[in-house]
């Protein structure tokens, strides 16, 4: 019989959020799972599996059983012909992307971040940027996973078709994903171009970003006109970069983690520091090439508060715009450097922020300098009113405020989904806090 660990203690990578887990396991195979499972519904216990804990909401906290699939990470398979991969559910992103670059390989689009789960990313619906492109869970072929009674269900585009719109973005709620299979190419090199503008030049020539640049984003400094432009672009250029220590770290985040946390006695210097930073930063084209994933994926050092919603894309310029004139009619509301806008295509998962909608998601942020936290209340609540107004969809992954009622709203297949969980997991098994508010 598989042991469970007591006194454990779990926090995401933000310290956030984190629980205490009636008991711990790091289950080793499908059926030490079972066993898992087996003994919850003895024991009537709620089980929550974890991946990377990036999450900074409450997603992944439970007071009842806590699994960790780390050692459930081996490559099954690598089809070169198919250009596919399936995989444990518990392997990191970022051992799967250096073992497909191995193969000549890479995944079409990732997210920031690879020290997370292939799991864990499908069911918060992770995402990128690249009007081409949908969230991650697009690059999803198939999976399999087991249900709250033990049984182990298979899906894709050709098997069990509505469990596989559902299982894409299944917010740990349908059952313990034991093999994924993603959809691959041959391995790409991108050449990235960050170059100063502003705000307005950016909205007023979005059609041209967008058109310019395969994997195009832009940066936002509240308190500001100025912007950060965002280009990513496939390329047979020789890997370059010209980054170094001294910008990257002294300056670019032990200098401005030391100013933030000064600013935390004088907010009104905050729009001094984020004016500084572009001038010192972002004012001069910079560039450099490499292969894909090193080149999506950036550190993300500072401990922090983060909203993510979705929005339809022609509404964008009407939110953004919304935002910074709240900001300047509330001086006394400080908001942290960046406003990070990426983009998405429209897709047919359930729960997909994106569904049936090219979106745009406007990501607004709150450091926490030396884990000190910051008033970001006001900032917030605007923010969400505003998302809301313009049809926007928060990220699962993110902390936000939004309860059953809304997301019938928000979401057309919404109930179709919650079918689907209650008939999978009649008793509830999966749910913690946070998603007894999304389902109840």
């Amino acid at each position: 019989m598989v042991q469970g660990r007591e006194g454990y203690r779990f926090k995401n990578w933000a310290t956030t959020f984190g629980s205490y887990p009636e008991l711990y396991f790091e289950p080793t195979s499908v059926e030490e799972i079972r066993e898992i499972l087996d003994l919850a519904r003895q024991r009537s216990k709620k089980v929550k599996v974890i991946g990377g804990g990036h999450s900074p909401s409450d997603i992944a906290c439970t007071d009842g059983y806590m699994i960790q699939l780390n050692k459930m990470n081996r490559i099954l398979k690598i089809d070169k012909e198919k250009r596919q991969v399936t995989f444990e559910a518990g392997l990191l992103l970022t051992q799967l992307n250096e073992e497909l670059f191995r193969h000549g390989l890479a995944l079409t689009n990732l997210g920031a971040v690879s020290d997370v789960t292939a799991a864990g990313i499908i069911g918060t619906g992770t995402h990128n940027t690249g009007i081409q492109h949908g969230i991650l869970g697009t690059q999803v072929v198939a999976l399999t996973f087991m249900t709250a009674s033990g049984e182990i269900m298979e899906c894709a585009d050709t098997v069990n078709k509505e469990l596989f719109q559902a299982a894409r973005l299944h917010l740990g709620s349908l059952g313990v994903i034991l093999t994924v299979t993603l959809q691959c190419e041959t391995a790409f090199r991108l050449h990235e171009q960050i170059f100063p503008s502003t705000l307005k030049e950016v909205l007023d020539n979005l059609d041209s970003h967008l058109k310019k640049s395969e994997y195009f984003r832009f940066l936002w400094f509240p308190h500001t006109e100025n912007a950060s432009v965002i280009y990513q672009d496939r390329t047979d250029k020789p890997i370059s970069d010209t980054s170094n220590w001294f910008w990257d770290y002294a300056v670019g985040y032990y200098l401005l983690e030391f100013l933030l946390w000064i600013s935390t006695f004088l907010p009104r210097l905050v729009p001094c520091i984020h004016r500084f930073f572009f001038w010192l930063l972002y004012s001069s084209k910079m560039e450099r090439v490499n292969c894909s994933h090193k080149i999506f994926n950036y550190e993300c050092r500072f401990k922090q508060y983060v909203q993510d919603w979705a929005i339809p894309i022609g509404k964008m310029r009407e939110a953004i715009l919304e935002l910074k004139a709240w900001l300047e009619e509330n001086p006394k509301v400080v908001a942290h450097f960046p406003v990070e806008v990426r983009f998405a295509r429209s897709d047919d998962i359930l729960l997909s922020p994106c569904y049936q909608k090219d979106s745009c998601y406007m990501n607004i942020i709150m450091y926490r300098p030396y884990g000190k936290d910051v008033p970001r209340e006001r900032y917030w609540l605007a923010y969400e009113d505003i998302m809301r107004k313009y049809e926007g969809r928060p990220h699962w992954a993110k902390a936000h405020a939004c309860t059953n009622r809304d997301f019938q709203k928000m979401y057309p297949s919404f109930q179709k989904f919650c079918s689907i969980r209650e008939e999978l997991d009649p008793t509830g098994m999966f749910l913690n806090t946070y998603l007894e508010k999304v389902f109840y």
